[in-house]
């Protein structure tokens, strides 16, 4: 990944509900404090600008929470101070979260109008009935309604999120949510196994064994059906939970994988910056007096250590499927990348973990399903 890349990640921790296995930093009840955040935003982003000040901003990605509880006016708004503050490419991909609840035809001609070019829309399942079991408030109605309004105002490229391994979800019903999703000629799908984060809502039910969730069987068959059966309906995967039709993956998500550099503004926001690594305030009011007190959100900084650099560029680039780039590792680090990991590269092929070609190193479909595993032998 070319060292200029540059990502904008900004972060909106409001929710009309909390969804029920969701740990991120977001918050229900709290739209009073709305205005409020949207200044401190531009706050930090008075002070952040200061330090890419030599930088391109590739892409933009707002995200929850639920940005688009926000007006349409007020994110226009926002993205118009965005672009006065940074030298933002003129094909910079700029993304928003949405949920359908959130969105009507004017909303989304406003944000088509501001500069949003992608949207990803949470759908989660393609039955009401396990929507509403996941704290959501919206139907399969409101996705569909609100993918057309998108299409007749001329968005050509849309994400939806969609979920497996829920509470009593049979292989035939994800088969469905895909067929759904699918039905909407979508440019992009991410398919996230349900995780049960400590915290959650369902995190409890599950440790009070009222939570039935799918089998690790049953679970593992609805990941393993899904990349083929995508890729039959032209979509590549690009990334372990990732599907795209050619050249319309997600440009901003790849600046992660490939460990790039980006900023983060807003509360429970990170950032990874040239070495650097700080986070912001995940309560909204803490980091809003910081904002008022010190002009930074940031409550956690480090310098990144180099070996601790060459891990996670392995941890995350090892999620793509085209795996790492043996000459970005080079560039990167000086020295090729068996120079460091000839052993665990050695250990893994004869696992049938790992696979590797003149140009990269990258997972096996057996080395996917055992990721934790394969990355010990690359821990220093």
């Amino acid at each position: 990944m070319k060292k200029d890349i540059l990502g904008l990640y900004i972060h909106f921790p409001f929710c009309r509900r909390k969804c029920l296995y969701c740990d991120f930093p977001s918050y229900s009840g709290k739209e009073a404090l709305m205005d409020e955040y949207m200044a401190a935003v531009k706050a930090e982003i008075d002070q952040v600008k200061k330090l890419v000040v030599e930088r391109e901003v590739d892409t933009i990605f707002c995200g929850g929470g639920t940005p688009t509880l926000f007006s349409g006016q007020k994110l226009e708004e926002l993205l118009t101070y965005i672009k006065d503050s940074f030298s933002v490419s003129q094909k910079a991909e700029i993304t928003i979260e949405a949920n359908p609840e959130t969105l009507d035809r004017q909303k989304l001609e406003i944000l088509r109008r501001a500069g949003i070019n992608r949207l990803s829309i949470g759908m989660q399942a393609g039955q009401d009935e396990h929507i509403k079991k996941l704290g959501r408030i919206h139907t399969v109605r409101d996705v569909e309604r609100s993918v057309q309004w998108a299409r007749d105002l001329g968005f050509k490229n849309i994400n939806l999120d969609l979920m497996f391994g829920l509470p009593n979800q049979s292989l035939d019903e994800w088969m469905e949510s895909l067929d759904m999703a699918l039905g909407m000629d979508i440019e992009h799908l991410s398919t996230y196994g349900l995780i049960l984060e400590e915290g959650t809502p369902f995190f409890n039910l599950q440790r009070q064994g009222h939570l039935n969730t799918p089998s690790e069987e049953v679970e593992r068959e609805m990941y393993h059906r899904t990349g083929p059966y995508l890729q039959a309906k032209g979509y590549t995967q690009y990334e372990i939970s990732n599907f795209a039709k050619p050249g319309m993956e997600c440009r901003h998500n790849l600046i992660y994988w490939k460990n790039g550099d980006y900023i983060g503004i807003g509360g429970g926001a990170h950032s990874s910056l040239e070495g650097k690594r700080w986070s912001n305030y995940s309560d909204i009011s803490k980091y809003m007096d910081s904002i008022n007190d010190k002009g930074v959100g940031k409550e956690h900084g480090q310098t990144i250590p180099i070996e601790e650099q060459r891990f996670e560029t392995i941890m995350m680039g090892l999620r793509l499927i085209e795996g790492i780039s043996k000459l970005e590792f080079r560039e990167r680090f000086g020295q090729p990348l068996e120079y460091y990991y000839r052993d665990a590269v050695e250990i893994l092929k004869k696992k049938a973990m790992l696979e590797e070609n003149e140009n990269s190193i990258y997972l096996t479909p057996k080395g996917m399903d055992f990721q934790n595993q394969v990355l010990l032998y690359f821990m220093d």
